[in-house]
């Protein structure tokens, strides 16, 4: 079975850097697993890595698509799928960055990635009834079809809820028992799997915060306008600095209160990424805080694998 790196971890800790110098070590390729970074224009609240920072280090991965067009777990592990297997092929070393978890999953085999039917119609009746009802309405629902995907989910966690009640009524099948087929599958790839971890969640909070005034500087409040004005579609208008900034140009907050609810989602989301990571015991993490120490290990571990 091929092999591979993936390098992985929360908003800010690091993952763009290790990466580049690792493809730097070994003569590697980078293949991006951040499910924003996809978008053609949305540089800044990506922090998709600009031409200096790849250091002539191929990328991909990278502003495949518009801001108008949706993308999917199942669609990555396609497309991304090619870009690894192309790498191969030519006797490189892919190394797969990002921290979009489902992503990864997805490329690897841990986790479906079928091709699914359209459901936007099922989608749209489910978000209208979640408007008029409340999420909590759906989520009774889910619990008498799959107990235990409405088990591990809140009650106000409506996109989750409506993805879970849209897999069932397209494919009669529910969530869980599609996660449990996809787990019993073989890998498709055999990864080295290093996670970039911070003991210390209040010096990764501050790196998310000074990140969010880093890229205010850079121009996301006109990069956010820009994309804004593009309508763009479902998956792009959910990235985080972003959606936020999409209320204040409608008038619903101040930029000042966009600007605070950017930096807790990010952080949020920090905290959502190291849960998922953490569920997977083959990951060797990586203490982030010492960047030559972490760069050291994992080359301890790249070369104990090869």
């Amino acid at each position: 079975m091929s092999r591979i790196v993936c390098v992985m971890g929360p908003t800010a800790s690091g993952k763009t850097g290790l990466a580049i110098r690792l493809a730097e070590r070994y003569g590697a390729e980078i293949v991006s697993a951040d499910s924003m970074q996809i978008y053609r224009y949305m540089d800044i609240g990506t922090a998709k890595p600009d031409l200096e920072e790849r250091r002539g280090i191929p990328h991909h991965m990278l502003d495949r698509l518009d801001p108008s067009e949706d993308y999917s777990a199942a669609r990555y592990a396609e497309d991304a799928g090619a870009c690894v297997d192309q790498i191969l092929a030519r006797g490189v070393l892919p190394i797969v960055a990002g921290g979009t978890g489902l992503y990864i999953d997805a490329l690897l085999g841990t986790r479906s990635f079928e091709e699914e039917p359209d459901t936007g119609a099922i989608r749209a009746r489910l978000e209208e009834e979640a408007e008029q009802r409340g999420s909590a309405a759906l989520h009774e629902r889910l619990r008498e079809v799959d107990p235990e995907r409405a088990g591990r989910l809140h009650p106000n966690d409506e996109k989750r809820i409506i993805r879970a009640l849209e897999i069932f009524e397209a494919t009669g099948e529910t969530a869980t028992a599609r996660d449990r087929r996809a787990a019993a599958r073989a890998p498709r790839y055999c990864a080295v799997k290093l996670g970039l971890d911070w003991p210390d969640r209040a010096a990764l909070y501050e790196r998310i915060d000074r990140r969010v005034d880093l890229m205010f500087e850079a121009g996301l409040l006109e990069e956010a306008e820009r994309i804004w004005h593009m309508h763009p579609g479902r998956t792009a208008s959910q990235a985080i600095g972003y959606k936020e900034l999409f209320r204040y140009f409608e008038g619903l907050c101040t930029l000042e209160e966009a600007r605070e609810t950017i930096a807790r989602e990010s952080r949020r989301y920090a905290k959502r990424q190291l849960t998922w990571l953490r569920r997977d015991s083959e990951i060797s993490w990586l203490d982030a805080r010492d960047g030559e120490q972490a760069f050291a290990l994992a080359c301890n571990f790249i070369e104990q694998n090869r």
